[in-house]
């Protein structure tokens, strides 16, 4: 199958199922709620090695904020509800509560009776002094700070999201590739409820699972390693000389898919794209098999 002439591999995507939430923070500028959105997603690519998988959403105009100020809402994705309440917690505390003039809210309504306490124990740090104010059926805790008070919402709601969704580029060279990867996460940021964790959207280090360092839990994939090529088994088409994997998070399969489809036309205009493919781990980690095929059911094949 071919797409605008790129080759589209016959192979999925596997991904796998975990407890998502969305936060609203804002603050007296746009310019203070950025500095705080990206304190709070810091070190958030990989739950392999981080706490959660976190990355912004997007920035929101005044009438979609609680309190009618600047905001941005961010997505935060963990193995479960527990994990997730603890990141959360950290996160906020440590870099939220601490930022000049901000404020944090709910973003998502959620399963019934799957909500995860946020504020409710970040009041503490009040000593005492903090208040309960209940807005519309809405608990908030007013916890008084140096520049005034930061109010942050008791709970928030969670659901079952989908994390690993995965297109792969490979191209020519690096800086054709890059574009096309760039190109490519532009397109997938522009769909509401999809986070891309990493650095930019973009993974350099895709990995196996395992490692020949039995304290790895996964190393290089050494098959998409350009200078590796004369030395191991490679996937690599004639040609290629750079490798870029985007990583999709969503709220629902359908987001995730989509923007495993966006991405994918995004790059396949750009020059120097030879192939499109997908990581998976033969089916054993995850129950999501998105096939890249299945994307494009109208395409040349």
């Amino acid at each position: 199958m071919q797409l605008h002439g790129v080759d589209i591999v016959d192979t999925f995507a596997e991904a796998f199922p975990m407890t998502a939430a969305r936060v609203v923070m804002t603050a007296a500028s746009l310019e203070w709620a950025r500095i705080g959105a990206t304190a709070a997603t810091g070190y958030a690519s990989s739950v392999i090695g981080c706490d959660a998988e976190a990355g912004i959403e997007r920035e929101l105009q005044l009438e979609e904020t609680a309190d009618g100020r600047p905001g941005i809402a961010i997505l935060f994705f963990a193995f479960s509800r527990d994990a997730l309440q603890k990141a959360l917690i950290n996160r906020v505390g440590q870099c939220l509560l601490t930022c000049a003039t901000t404020a944090v809210f709910n973003g998502l309504e959620g399963e019934p009776n799957k909500s995860i306490r946020v504020g409710g124990n970040l009041r503490y740090f009040g000593d005492g002094w903090q208040i309960s104010k209940q807005v519309t059926g809405k608990r908030y805790w007013r916890i008084p700070t140096m520049d005034g008070e930061f109010l942050c919402e008791d709970t928030f709601g969670t659901t079952k999201g989908v994390a690993g969704g995965n297109i792969i580029i490979i191209g020519r060279s690096q800086r054709e590739t890059l574009t096309a990867a760039e190109v490519a996460v532009r397109a997938m940021r522009a769909i509401p409820g999809v986070l891309l964790p990493f650095p930019g959207g973009i993974v350099r280090s895709g990995s196996k699972v395992g490692s020949k360092y039995a304290a790895l839990k996964a190393s290089t994939n050494e098959a998409y390693c350009p200078t590796l090529r004369g030395v191991v088994k490679t996937e690599l088409p004639e040609g290629a000389n750079a490798v870029y994997e985007i990583v999709i998070d969503g709220l629902t399969l359908a987001l995730v898919e989509q923007a495993m489809r966006d991405g994918t036309v995004a790059a396949c205009q750009c020059p120097g794209v030879l192939q499109i493919t997908a990581g998976n781990y033969g089916g054993k980690l995850g129950p999501f098999h998105i096939r890249l095929h299945s994307l494009f059911p109208e395409s040349n094949r």
